[in-house]
C-alpha cells in the first residue's frame, strides 16, 4: 500500500532534490545491512518465530510515525528503524521455510510463498494508490494496522521450527557469530556479489519509477498503482508454472536469464512516454523476477547447513540491503547530473554486467536446482 508511493510522499513533504530524497533509502539500507548480520545469529539461536514477530510489530510502529513525519531528520530516523526491522522478518521466514521443506521441494515451496505474498501485493498498490490520492496518512495507518495484525496472528498460530536437534548441532562458540565460516564459502559470496548487481536494477525501479513517472509525465498515484499491481498479478498467476520449468535447469543459467530480463526491463523505462510504456517495462522486469527470485532463494537454502540457515539467509539478504542503499542514490545522481533517462540506461548497464557474470559462473554447475544440495 505504501512502498511504491513512498518517494512521492517524501518528495511532496520535503521538496528536496531527487538525490537527497533517494538518500533516505541509503539510511534504510545501511541499517538493514547492520541488522542482517544480527538477524542471522539471532534467528539461529532464539528461533524464527519471535524474530519475525518483532520485525512485524516494529515496522508497524514505524509506519504509524512515518504518516506524521515532516522533516528530513525525522525521515532519516524512521527509515533507519524500518531498515533495521526488515531483515529480521525476511531472514526468519526464509530459514523457517528451509526448516520445513526438504531440498527437493524448496523451489516449489519458495514459489508458493511468493505467490501468496503477491496476492497481497496485487491489492496493496491499487488500494494504496486510491487512498493516497485522498490521504497518505490514512494509507500509512492502514499499512501499520495490517503489519500488526499479521504479527498477532503469527504470535497466536505460528510454531517454532528451530528444534532442539538443530540447536544441538550448532557449535558451542563460534567467532564472529559464525560468519567467518560463511565468508569462506566461495559459492555463496560470489553469488551474493552478482545478485547484488541485479538487485540494484530492481531497487531503481521500485524506488524511483513512481517519482519519475509522476514528476516528468504527470502519472497520478492511482494510475501508477496499477503498474506494481501488474507485477503482483503476474507472480500470482505465473510463478508456479515458471518455477516448474526453471527448477529443472542449472540455477546459475536461470539466474543469468532472469537478470537479462531485469536489464532489458529497466533500460526500456527510458523509452516510455506514458502509462502503457512504463507498464510494459514492468512486465519485462517481472518475467525476470519470476525466473530469478525462487531460483536464487533455493540456491542459498541448499548451500546452507541446517544449523546455519539463518546466517546464510542473512548474507543473501545483504544483497537487497546493499542494492537499495546504492541503486536509488545512483539513480538520483544520474538524474540530477545527466538527465532523467540516465537512471534507466545506468540500470541497463549494471544488469548486463550481472547477467554476464552469472553466465561466466554457469559452466561450474551441471545439475538442475532441484539436485543442488549441500554436500
Amino acid at each position: 500500500m505504501i512502498w511504491p508511493f513512498l518517494m512521492i510522499y517524501v518528495s511532496g513533504r520535503l521538496h528536496l532534490p531527487m538525490a537527497t530524497i533517494a538518500s533516505l533509502m541509503t539510511f534504510n539500507a545501511v541499517a538493514g545491512l547492520i541488522f542482517s548480520f544480527v538477524a542471522g545469529p539471532a534467528t539461529d539461536h532464539f528461533g524464527r518465530k519471535w524474530i519475525m514477530v518483532i520485525s512485524l510489530v516494529g515496522n508497524g510502529v514505524v509506519y504509524l510515525f512515518l504518516g506524521r513525519a515532516t522533516t528530513f531528520p525525522a525521515f532519516i530516523i524512521l527509515m533507519s528503524l524500518g531498515g533495521a526491522f526488515n531483515p529480521l522478518y525476511r531472514v526468519g521466514a526464509d530459514a523457517m521455510l528451509a526448516d520445513l521443506i526438504p531440498a527437493e521441494g524448496r523451489p516449489d515451496a519458495y514459489a508458493l510463498i511468493r505467490t501468496s505474498n503477491n496476492l497481497g501485493v496485487a491489492l496493496g498498490p491499487a488500494i494504496g494508490g486510491f487512498i493516497a490520492v485522498t490521504s497518505f496518512t490514512i494509507a500509512f495507518y492502514l499499512a501499520a494496522l495490517g503489519l500488526m495484525i499479521y504479527g498477532l496472528l503469527l504470535t497466536i498460530f505460528g510454531h517454532e521450527t528451530l528444534t532442539s536437534i538443530k540447536l544441538a548441532a550448532r557449535p558451542a562458540k563460534e567467532p564472529f557469530g559464525g560468519y567467518q565460516r560463511i565468508f569462506r564459502d566461495g559459492r555463496l559470496i560470489t553469488f551474493t556479489l552478482n545478485f547484488t548487481l541485479t538487485s540494484i536494477c530492481a531497487a531503481m525501479v521500485w524506488v524511483l519509477l513512481s517519482v519519475y513517472t509522476y514528476t516528468y509525465y504527470g502519472l497520478p498515484e492511482n494510475l501508477y498503482g496499477l503498474i506494481p499491481t501488474t507485477n503482483a498479478i503476474m507472480v500470482v498467476t505465473l510463478q508456479l508454472a515458471v518455477t516448474n520449468v526453471t527448477k529443472r535447469r542449472p540455477p546459475l543459467l536461470m539466474m543469468a536469464l532472469g537478470t537479462l530480463f531485469y536489464a532489458v526491463g529497466v533500460g526500456s523505462v527510458a523509452l516510455g512516454q506514458g502509462f502503457w510504456g512504463f507498464w510494459m517495462s514492468m512486465v519485462i522486469l517481472t518475467i525476470g523476477e519470476l525466473i530469478l527470485i525462487p531460483t536464487a532463494t533455493t540456491y542459498v537454502a541448499n548451500l546452507a547447513p541446517p544449523e546455519m540457515r539463518g546466517r546464510y539467509m542473512s548474507i543473501y539478504s545483504l544483497s537487497w540491503g546493499i542494492a537499495f542503499g546504492i541503486g536509488p542514490v545512483l539513480g538520483g545522481l544520474l538524474n540530477d547530473n545527466i538527465g532523467p533517462a540516465a537512471i534507466w540506461y545506468g540500470g541497463l548497464v549494471i544488469g548486463l554486467v550481472s547477467a554476464a557474470s552469472f553466465m561466466l559462473l554457469t559452466p561450474r554447475v551441471s545439475k538442475p536446482i532441484e539436485a543442488t544440495i549441500q554436500d
